[in-house]
């Protein structure tokens, strides 16, 4: 471990120190880098990914992922076919970065909106491989994590392969989980058909998603799944979707209570969220 890789010694929580990313850009004002003839996107694409050039990560491998080359795309207005491509790219570099050496676990995910810290509006998301399992990742996976059975009221609904529900302990007030209803451990486990029906299940998600305050919605996304490097049994491949919006417009902030203790306080209902959205689902 580095020393810019630091591990609190009464907490265990890791830090990653990246005082190098203070000097990015932010909310560039000319060019878009990820448009056709850009900094990043010379060449016409459909999807692609590219090593990120302010990486956050002292040991390991960042990455940027373009779902699109239209600037003004969301992964709602991508429709299935475009998100098929994004899955599939998922999968790729999943598979690629885990044959690396030094890599235990792909992090797959996606902060969209200012909200949330993202920095360009063009839709792209990113991949983080680190040489360990996150803490987070590790407590899922060794706990057996595996999706609710009995969401009940909190069901947003089923397709032919997946489930999409709202958490039962959800710490944002929109806090969604996509799994697949048999148990698959990795994204390059997904067969053609699996894939086709995330990809449609992700963009009614989306769809619906950015009606549900009739503005879009600022989201972070991320993908759950197998380690390379360190084996745990029973891996179930999900993706949370968590928004900090309570209304249109309206954050709900984390204080100090919560951070200090690791206690949350959430204002929203998550089966009041469920039924808001299974209205919204076409």
């Amino acid at each position: 471990m580095s020393d810019n890789d630091r591990l609190d010694p009464h907490t265990g929580a890791r830090v990653h120190i990246v005082a190098a990313r203070q000097n990015r850009p932010n909310l560039p004002s000319s060019e878009c880098p990820f448009c056709v003839g850009g900094l990043e996107s010379p060449e016409p694409y459909d999807v692609k990914s590219f090593p990120n050039r302010w990486p956050a990560l002292a040991s390991g491998v960042c990455e940027v992922v373009l779902y699109t080359s239209q600037h003004d795309a969301t992964i709602a207005s991508l429709g299935s076919e475009g998100i098929r491509k994004v899955i599939n790219l998922w999968a790729e570099r999943t598979t690629q970065l885990q044959q690396q050496s030094d890599i235990d676990y792909v992090l797959i995910f996606e902060n969209r909106g200012a909200e949330v810290g993202a920095t360009i509006s063009h839709p792209h998301g990113q991949i983080y491989a680190f040489d360990h399992v996150p803490r987070r990742q590790h407590t899922m996976l060794q706990s057996h994590w595996k999706p609710d059975q009995q969401p009940t009221d909190r069901l947003i609904f089923n397709s032919s392969h997946f489930t999409v529900y709202a958490q039962y302990a959800a710490i944002h007030p929109v806090s969604l989980v996509i799994a697949p209803q048999h148990q698959i451990a990795l994204l390059s486990q997904l067969n053609d058909d699996l894939r086709d029906d995330l990809a449609s299940v992700l963009h009614k998600t989306f769809v619906a998603l950015d009606q549900l305050f009739d503005a879009p919605l600022p989201y972070m996304m991320w993908v759950t799944q197998a380690s390379a490097k360190t084996q745990y049994e029973n891996v179930w491949l999900n993706i949370e979707i968590v928004s900090p919006w309570r209304a249109k417009g309206v954050q709900r902030y984390i204080a100090a209570a919560e951070i200090s203790t690791e206690e949350y306080f959430n204002p929203v209902d998550p089966a009041d969220i469920a039924q808001r959205l299974r209205n919204l689902v076409v």
